[in-house]
């Protein structure tokens, strides 16, 4: 039998995750980012993608998630429960960077891929930019984000 205390520590665990900013058992993929490499957690079910960095205390330093979709559309992304402000670079099947926005930390209002992307992948503020991406570049996308995997 689960004692009641025992029931709630595990509640939290599965709904906030591991709070120090190291991945949350979830697959990684290293993918070069402009002028830098990053090593991304992949979040690819629904329960993945919903959850994405929420409870997190921090995004370290060359680390990020990506979201792979089943099909390409427009994508809208909130910061409900992030503790730290994102940068989002929204990407086409193909992995052209079709949009770049900046996140603020709780922020509930929807940030729109504004055309339609198949990939989103989030950093830390100003990451996008100190890697030197842009709109129209091209990102070599890892067979393991693009093979699949659901």
């Amino acid at each position: 039998m689960i004692r009641l205390p025992s029931l709630f520590l595990l509640a939290a665990f599965l709904l906030g995750g591991c709070n120090d900013g190291k991945p949350a058992g979830l697959p990684t993929a290293s993918m070069r980012l402009g002028n830098q490499t990053y090593t991304l957690e992949i979040a690819r079910s629904g329960l993945e993608q919903e959850k994405g960095l929420m409870f997190r205390d921090v995004l370290p330093q060359g680390h990020g998630m990506i979201f792979p979709f089943d099909e390409q559309k427009v994508l809208g992304f909130w910061m409900a429960n992030v503790r730290f402000p994102l940068d989002v670079i929204f990407l086409d099947a193909s992995g052209k960077v079709v949009s770049i926005h900046q996140m603020k930390a709780y922020d509930k209002s929807t940030t729109s891929s504004d055309v339609p992307a198949k990939y989103a992948i989030e950093l830390p503020k100003d990451a996008a930019a100190a890697a030197g991406v842009k709109m129209g570049d091209v990102l070599p996308l890892p067979r393991e984000v693009t093979a699949g995997g659901k």
